[in-house]
């Protein structure tokens, strides 16, 4: 079995964000990001003890795992866990696509292993498990986990993986007040039960159940996620307004009550961190405990907005 069990923060930070280049239009977020500004989010980060950051080879390119290495060179590698990916369609034709991209990984991230390997969708489960065993029992990966994947596919990699003394440790799935559909399929359920840690990614909706955005005031011109999202904001008012009710009660804002939401579920959320006061939200929502009624309410205000955010690497979970 693994050499130690999955323990990690009840937030990770997520660094898709970081893979733009900055440059106006250049990107999936339209951020404006630098070192120094960064250096300061991994800092504040560390130091209330949030130290797992999500990232992927295929956010720039490779660019995001460069830029957190950076960002992350002031800390000693034991103060801190990494969690990246493999992506299908990224695979280059060599022998073992899979070694090759982690290999690759290790290199712009500056490590010798990552604590938390993820096969990002799930193209060909069948084809794409059984490479991260020898990766395992290596130590080049501490922990498998796997994105994106429905009931089926996440039994068939636990299954595959089972048959060599591994399991499937954590699951990542798009899980936010708008988009429940890995409750509904039963895949949270299935990791309460089995001791698996649910991620739940895209909480905020790229901005969008933040509450600082509206009809007045859309998402970044240019963006894909303004293409996404500034067409449906009228119809998040009523929830978005009900989250800042609910947050002002506690000092605290819409996106932290979105937050403390996906933890109340038994998710962990992977929080887009661009800026350090984000972080100050996280921990805010860290101390909030929703009643079951405002939970309830919520989910029906969402209901009610009737907005579909799957996005459009997703399959129906």
């Amino acid at each position: 079995m693994t050499s130690r069990a999955l323990t990690f923060p009840a937030v990770a930070w997520g660094t898709w964000a970081w893979g733009d280049s900055g440059a106006a239009g250049d990107g999936y977020f339209g951020s404006q990001l630098s070192e120094s500004g960064l250096r300061e989010v991994v800092e504040k980060a560390q130091s209330n003890g949030l130290t797992l950051w999500d990232t992927a080879v295929a956010y720039g390119m490779g660019r995001a795992e460069s830029v957190l290495a950076q960002a992350l060179a002031g800390c000693h590698r034991s103060e801190y866990q990494l969690s990246t990916k493999f992506t299908p369609q990224l695979a280059g034709d060599g022998d073992d696509p899979v070694a090759d991209m982690l290999g690759q990984s290790l290199d712009r991230l500056g490590t010798d292993h990552v604590d938390l390997f993820w096969i990002h969708n799930p193209a060909d489960v069948a084809r794409w498990t059984p490479p991260l065993i020898p990766l395992l029992r290596s130590g080049k990966i501490k922990h498998v986990g796997v994105s994106n994947h429905d009931m089926e596919q996440i039994a068939l990699a636990d299954q595959i993986l089972g048959e060599a003394g591994f399991r499937v440790e954590a699951v990542q799935n798009h899980y936010s007040l708008l988009h429940r559909s890995s409750e509904r399929a039963g895949i949270l359920d299935h990791c309460r039960e089995h001791d698996v840690r649910f991620f739940s990614y895209m909480v905020l909706e790229q901005g969008a159940l933040t509450g600082t955005y509206g009809p007045a005031n859309p998402l970044p011109e240019g963006s894909s996620r303004a293409a996404v999202y500034n067409g449906v904001l009228p119809r998040l008012r009523a929830l978005t307004d009900r989250m800042g009710a609910i947050g002002e009660d506690r000092g605290a804002s819409a996106a932290d009550v979105a937050i403390a939401w996906a933890i109340a579920k038994g998710t962990t959320p992977v929080i887009g961190v661009t800026k350090a006061s984000y972080i100050d939200g996280a921990v805010r929502a860290l101390g909030i405990e929703l009643a079951d009624e405002e939970i309830a309410e919520l989910e029906a205000l969402a209901d009610a907005a009737d907005v579909d955010t799957r996005g459009w690497w997703e399959h129906e979970t």
